[in-house]
């Protein structure tokens, strides 16, 4: 019999508070989360107690598409942290979601040289803890 070991995830993970907790609870059921404000619904991301438009501390959370596209990218190939030596060349990308906000991660299942701007994507859920799973992206499988 042959007993396999499980991937021990050695990359820096978030700080889970009470402020952010869920949107990594909603990652980790497969949903991407945010911030809406009940005052002028502006969709915030960062994560924030208040919100940037009208500085109102009421919001609820509410599902997105994870459909987006690309809007900048760059391929590190200097390694800047020990625990992505294994990983460089790696690409790390602004995505500009459907629904307004912009966030960093990950354009995977391509190489990195094939990410291009304006690339169609969509939300990818990668559990990489028990307790944590990342928000990546792929190209769409979707038509736009």
């Amino acid at each position: 019999m042959i007993e396999s070991t499980p991937t021990i995830y050695t990359k820096p993970l978030p700080d889970i508070t009470d402020e952010n907790r869920e949107f990594w609870a909603a990652l980790k059921r497969n949903e991407l989360r945010l911030q809406e404000c009940s005052n002028c619904s502006h969709l915030r991301y960062p994560i924030n107690p208040y919100c940037p438009q009208c500085l109102s501390t009421d919001h609820s959370w509410e599902a997105l598409s994870g459909r987006g596209s690309v809007f900048s990218y760059i391929v590190f190939h200097q390694v800047y942290n020990s625990a992505f030596a294994g990983e460089a060349p790696y690409n790390v990308a602004l995505i500009q979601l459907d629904e307004g906000p912009r966030m960093f991660s990950n354009v995977v299942g391509v190489p990195n040289d094939a990410v291009k701007v304006g690339d169609r994507v969509e939300i990818l859920f990668d559990p990489v803890t028990d307790e944590v799973t990342l928000p990546r992206f792929r190209p769409a499988q979707y038509n736009a």
